[in-house]
């Protein structure tokens, strides 16, 4: 079952979280963080496949404060739009909006993130700076680098394609270098491997990030609990 319900943030903002529950009983909760390009087609079906694994996914729209409904194209203007909404935002008011979404999954159980592009760096933030997170998978993030100085308050796993210009490979060594504890996987792909609405996306890649981050999440939400 799917279905958009509203939550409200700390300072009485009002944003939609796209969900998805499982067949039955859920294994724990999983919070989908989207691309640069907004809770679009790709979020959506991410969500539907964590549910089928069994646990709560959902999706929240960080762009509600700019505009609603907003899910751009895949293309320079979709980018261009998206990096021009994000500025608009206060980074700390996203982090409230994922802490306010983080604390309503927690009545299905741990909560785990997955975020990526855009979302990959807001989901180590959320592992860094969010109470209850329990675990997060974070794909591609290009502002990683600009954090990489905090401390993950969870387990936390990185996703990069060795063929991604916009993250040189320097970047993802002094991360690797700051957080010797973590896993931080390169694959043979390039930026946005692991959407499959993408010109970029490698399924190999894809496939093993998923399975990956699966063993993540049953770790740290199931056998954790």
């Amino acid at each position: 079952m799917h279905e958009t319900i509203e939550l409200t943030a700390s300072d009485g903002h009002r944003f939609a979280l796209y969900q998805v529950l499982p067949s039955g009983a859920a294994k724990g909760s999983v919070l989908v963080i989207q691309e640069i390009f907004g809770v679009n087609a790709h979020i959506r079906e991410l969500c539907h496949r964590y549910a089928a694994a069994g646990y709560r996914a959902a999706a929240p729209a960080l762009y509600d404060r700019v505009q609603r409904g907003v899910e751009l194209n895949y293309d320079a203007a979709g980018i261009e739009a998206g990096r021009a909404i994000v500025a608009q935002i206060p980074q700390q008011k996203t982090l409230d909006d994922l802490a306010t979404a983080v604390a309503a999954l927690r009545s299905t159980g741990r909560v785990g993130v997955v975020g990526y592009c855009y979302g990959g760096a807001m989901a180590w933030l959320a592992a860094c700076k969010i109470d209850g997170v329990a675990a997060a998978s974070c794909y591609y993030g290009g502002l990683i680098h600009q954090y990489c100085q905090l401390q993950p308050r969870c387990p936390v796993q990185l996703h990069f394609g060795e063929l991604d210009a916009m993250i040189p490979l320097t970047k993802v060594d002094e991360i690797a270098a700051a957080h010797p504890e973590l896993p931080v996987y390169r694959y043979p792909a390039d930026h946005g491997f692991g959407c499959d609405h993408r010109a970029s996306y490698h399924a190999p890649s894809a496939e093993l990030a998923e399975q990956r981050t699966l063993q993540l999440f049953a770790e740290a939400l199931v056998q954790g609990t």
